[in-house]
């Protein structure tokens, strides 16, 4: 995959040349409240499934509930993400950046609860069973560029998985997220 660079407007919080799908689970960061973490989650719906659709009907608060059983556990959250990365490497925005998306939960990073606060959350199309795909790397990379550019305070010390702020309640994204080739990739792009 050859992917152009991906810009974020920094007034709006919206990935240029994309459409926001604007989750209703999302609220206004706090006054003051600077952008300065990045968050690396994980789904798949049901479990080990990476169709797409069911899991922006999660985001968007429309999950069918009698479409699977796995369903009828979730579908009363209110959860968001910023970016969805299916396993193709196209992105799909559900929050923007300017706002608070609802994606850390129960997390502590630096010191500090209430992490959506102050991060941006990134979902990858995976699972702990499986690897990641070389387009979700490149389009990562990508879009992590675009949020370091707007915001620098995003570096690279301050960019965690979501096991990492939620030790014990969270395993995403997992033991095959090869964080060496994606701080490469970082860094060579």
């Amino acid at each position: 995959m050859n992917i152009k660079p991906l810009e974020i407007d920094r007034e709006t919080g919206l990935l240029s040349g994309s459409a926001c799908l604007c989750s209703p689970h999302c609220d206004d960061r706090p006054e003051g409240v600077s952008i300065s973490a990045l968050v690396i989650h994980a789904i798949s719906l049901p479990p080990g499934y990476f169709d797409t659709g069911p899991i922006s009907d999660l985001f968007l608060g429309c999950l069918d509930a009698d479409a699977h059983p796995y369903f009828r556990e979730i579908t009363i959250l209110k959860v968001s993400t910023h970016f969805l990365i299916d396993r193709e490497g196209e992105v799909t925005q559900f929050v923007p950046v300017i706002r608070r998306a609802w994606h850390a939960g129960n997390s502590f990073f630096g010191g500090r609860g209430q992490i959506n606060d102050f991060s941006v959350g990134v979902e990858l199309v995976g699972s702990d069973e499986t690897r990641f795909t070389d387009n979700q790397y490149t389009t990562l990379a990508s879009l992590t560029r675009a949020l370091q550019f707007a915001w620098p305070a995003i570096t690279t010390d301050r960019i965690v998985g979501h096991s990492d702020i939620a030790p014990g309640r969270k395993t995403d994204p997992g033991p095959h997220f090869d964080w060496p080739r994606y701080r490469r990739l970082l860094t060579s792009g």
